[in-house]
């Protein structure tokens, strides 16, 4: 195993929002790769939210985004406690996927989480969500959506 270095880990940390140990495990177990621990954190992250999937979501928030005066969308996301409800984070990854789903008009969460985020067209919905599961270590899931358009 390789040590990694203080400006990999921090790079690393600020790219993924995961914790500071995870992401120098990531780097030793990669072997200094950048691309390699990045891609092992998303491993980790959807085999996480693989574990949390049975459990149960007893809070969350509803997000609100207009566009222009002409778009407009509710997004419900739930997650597990009112300490990530509450975190700023978790209320600008509401914000991102009302933008998302005003900007892409999915029929069903089935499929937006298939969709390309507008943000990363590298990573899929379903990506960027299992990366926020993984950062909150909670179960999150969008459980509802409307979007009204002129």
């Amino acid at each position: 195993m390789m040590s990694a270095s203080k400006e990999k880990i921090q790079e690393l940390r600020e790219k993924t929002g995961v914790s500071v140990m995870a992401c120098k495990k990531a780097l030793e177990d990669a072997g200094g790769d950048f691309e390699k621990a990045l891609s092992l954190l998303k491993e980790v992250s959807a085999t996480l939210a693989l574990k949390k999937e049975g459990r149960e979501t007893k809070t969350g928030i509803i997000q609100s985004y207009v566009h222009g005066g002409k778009i407009g969308v509710l997004v419900e996301l739930k997650c597990e406690t009112d300490f990530v409800a509450r975190n700023p984070e978790f209320q600008n990854f509401a914000k991102e996927i009302a933008m998302q789903i005003a900007a892409t008009a999915p029929e069903n969460i089935s499929g937006l989480l298939t969709e390309a985020y507008i943000r990363n067209s590298s990573q899929t919905v379903a990506d960027y969500l299992n990366e926020m599961i993984g950062k909150f270590g909670e179960k999150i899931e969008i459980s509802n959506f409307a979007r009204l358009e002129l």
